[in-house]
């Protein structure tokens, strides 16, 4: 007996079948049996089914002799399943890598109860996906399992099978079965859901529910939606027979409720009724309300003023009282689009008059990523323009979400309001890390300083011209305009002076000083590092991985090209992931490896990051020319390197000079960490000469230099000195003793850098 049996009907989806079956048979919990129906579909899903059926032995073809509705080809399967527990998936929908995993570990954690209900994301033929806005009810507090009365607000979730597994001897006993036509699911879910002893959660999306082009079969007018007045009857009709522990009469007003609801979005939505069948559906519905109605049912007065019109069949009320909700909807954008329009022109005014007001020497505004919080260069070099020149008082831009990043002694400023428009008429000094604001116009005397992102890898400016996936819709004579109002342009080694001066070509002048970023590397103190282990859940002893991936240019999704999960089960207890980026985000937020893996995606301070981690694994994010000058081990997974290099192109070539270790893929990734070659003397030897050519000023001083240069006016020799590589001392990493490794079979017998 299979612990699971999934029923798979089939019909005109021979598009979408092998994806759904290939779904089930290669999850990673094998104990199945996959009962694919055919339900005589005209096109090929009888032959696919037939072909998977002589490929795999737990795949059981049943074919329909004429076509009869998802209902009863759903009933086919089920009486030829043998598994403990019933799982439904559509025929173009597609379970997620371990979902049945996952559910059979919840299923053990919760006692085996009669449904579990789980989670699923919307997927549209873009490839997007967007999970279930519900998926809250999912993960409340609360004992497990539990029955529905101690959580009705289950009842709010997308009322269809496939988000949920039931256990067969239970379905069977209460002898249910879906019915022909329309929202066949809807006498099922019900009794299923009000019947269960027991019903658990997962907070887990199992089911990629595809949104079809066209839409789906409810979403095309016909005269079959009528069959929901005779699907409610089913409903009500188990309530007058259902046994006393159901306590029928406590969920009658609930479902009245949810039928009023469902009623009217039937009527409601333009997709669903013929032409010219409105007002017969409002005289059905009028009956069958008449017919089920509980008085008193609580519900908010627009849900109740819409409930009556429905209950009442007042066909013309209903479409003036639409038709006068859309006129004001209307005004009320048109009004919104004048008062914008207002603001912004009020703005643009407000700009003007500011330029005509003479500069101020003593103001400086910041800003990094489009408004993003404080950090990066720019944040460095307005701490440096506090503590060099005092007697600039400067302002940081940014989103009001992130004004509590700005430090207490800094002026904020959100992007598009009248003060951010006086910072950018009068400070002397702008600064920023990006294209700066479309807007700023550029005044005599104004200096604009450009910090760029850090040291360039993958390629960028004018180099994108011949690389559309990496240009996408890059605006080259908008940049270049951008790139003319530059006087100063930060550089951290001589890679980046030769880079930018190519790819940005202009008159500015660059400051080839150092990162201003990475001063904090060699400030920091063993408390700091500390702190921000501790900020970040980082237990001692644990060694803590950051991993950064880049995002990939050749790709329209950025899915993930490393499995976290599987690499942090085969490394052990005594290592963590700090993830950064959507490809680092699990995949399966609810088995991170016992919780080490941590989202930090939102966390705007990478520098923080880097100095609470151990070691960075990446593959071709910059970031890695800032952590060489931490000293601290870098690993590089690149399993499609001539795939990113053929779309983004590099300028540096990482197989002929890496800043440690390198992976060409999973395993070989594990063998690195697994033998302790990551922080052997090979790797430290390779990260010293990265170091070397890619970090020659980043000694703590970088922004210094760069605001004495610009601020003060001091000459080259004023400036303070180079710190000699022997005498730095970065921060050090908290895992600083070697661990105890277990060498891996290959890695034992050459370096894996070797294999290359």
């Amino acid at each position: 007996m299979p612990r699971f049996s999934v029923i798979v009907p089939a019909h005109q989806v021979q598009a979408y079948l092998p994806a759904c079956l290939e779904s089930v048979l290669s999850q990673s919990y094998p104990d199945l049996e996959l009962l694919a129906v055919d339900d005589a579909s005209p096109d090929a899903c009888g032959e696919i089914i037939d072909e998977y059926a002589a490929r795999d032995p737990r795949v059981r073809a049943v074919h329909l002799p004429e076509n009869q509705g998802l209902g009863p080809a759903r009933n086919a399967g089920m009486r030829a399943a043998t598994g403990d527990y019933l799982v439904f998936l559509d025929g173009d929908d597609t379970l997620t890598p371990d979902a049945l995993r996952l559910i059979a570990d919840r299923l053990k954690e919760t006692g085996e109860p009669d449904v579990l209900v789980y989670d699923y994301a919307r997927t549209d033929w873009t490839g997007e996906a967007v999970r279930n806005r519900a998926a809250a009810r999912l993960g409340e507090d609360g004992p497990a399992p539990f029955r529905l009365a101690d959580r009705p607000g289950l009842l709010n979730l997308l009322m269809v099978a496939w988000n949920k597994t039931c256990r067969r001897e239970f379905v069977e006993r209460l002898g249910l079965a879906f019915p022909p036509g329309y929202y066949e699911d809807t006498p099922w879910t019900y009794p299923l859901l009000i019947s269960a002893g027991s019903i658990a959660t997962l907070d887990h999306v199992c089911v990629h529910y595809r949104q079809r082009r066209r839409g789906s079969i409810l979403g095309t007018p016909d005269a079959r939606h009528f069959d929901v007045f005779a699907q409610y009857d089913r409903v009500f009709a188990f309530l007058e027979s259902a046994p006393e522990p159901v306590q029928a009469d406590r969920w009658r007003p609930v479902l009245y409720r949810r039928m009023l609801d469902h009623l009217t979005v039937v009527y409601s939505r333009r997709d669903r009724l013929p032409r010219g069948s409105h007002a017969e559906f409002l005289r059905r519905a009028r009956a069958h309300c008449r017919r089920h109605r509980v008085p008193g049912a609580p519900a908010p007065l627009p849900v109740k003023l819409r409930h009556a019109l429905i209950r009442l069949g007042l066909h013309r009320t209903y479409r003036m009282l639409r038709l006068a909700a859309a006129l004001r909807r209307r005004t009320a954008r048109a009004a919104v689009r004048s008062a914008r329009a207002a603001r912004g022109a009020a703005l643009r005014f407000h700009y003007r008059l500011q330029r005509l007001l003479p500069l101020r020497a003593d103001r400086a505004v910041f800003a990094a990523d489009d408004g993003a919080g404080y950090g990066c260069n720019p944040g460095a070099l307005e701490a440096a323009f506090r503590e060099v020149a005092p007697h600039i008082r400067t302002a940081w831009a940014t989103g009001p979400a992130l004004r509590h990043t700005v430090p207490p002694g800094t002026r904020r400023v959100t992007p598009g309001t009248a003060g951010y428009f006086t910072e950018l008429a009068r400070a002397k000094y702008v600064v920023h890390n990006a294209p700066f604001d479309r807007r700023l116009v550029k005044r005599r005397g104004q200096v604009l300083v450009q910090t760029l992102a850090g040291t360039p890898l993958g390629h960028m400016g004018l180099d994108l011209l011949d690389r559309p996936a990496a240009a996408r819709d890059t605006d080259f004579p908008a940049l270049l305009r951008d790139v003319d109002t530059w006087d100063y342009v930060l550089s951290a080694n001589r890679h980046s002076t030769l880079t930018w001066q190519r790819v940005f070509p202009g008159r500015y002048t660059v400051l080839e000083y150092g990162q201003p970023r990475t001063d904090a590397f060699q400030r920091a103190t063993p408390a700091d590092v500390a702190r921000l282990r501790e900020l970040f859940g980082v237990p001692e002893g644990t060694v803590a991985i950051l991993y950064v991936p880049a995002p990939r240019d050749y790709r329209r999704t950025q899915r993930p090209v490393l499995d976290l999960e599987r690499v942090l089960r085969r490394l052990g207890p005594r290592f963590l992931v700090l993830a950064r980026g959507e490809q680092a985000r699990p995949a399966h937020p609810l088995a991170s490896a016992a919780g080490r893996i941590v989202d930090v995606t939102g966390h705007p301070a990478l520098t923080s990051l880097c100095l609470a981690s151990d070691v960075l694994l990446t593959d071709y994010a910059p970031l890695m020319f800032d952590y060489a000058g931490l000293d601290r081990p870098i690993v590089l997974h690149t399993p499609d390197h001539e795939a990113y290099r053929a779309a983004r192109g590099t300028y540096v070539d990482l197989r002929s000079c890496p800043p440690g270790a390198v992976a060409c893929d999973e395993d070989e990734l594990i063998d690195v960490f697994t033998s302790g070659y990551w922080r052997g003397a090979r790797c430290t030897r390779l990260r010293a000469a990265f170091r070397e050519r890619f970090c020659p000023y980043d000694d703590g001083r970088a922004a210094e230099r760069v605001v004495r240069r610009i601020v003060c006016g001091a000459d080259e020799s004023a400036l303070p000195p180079v710190v000699p590589y022997h005498e730095r001392r970065p921060a050090p990493s908290a895992a600083g003793s070697p661990l105890t490794t277990v060498p891996g079979p290959a890695a034992a017998a050459r370096p894996v850098s070797d294999r290359l």
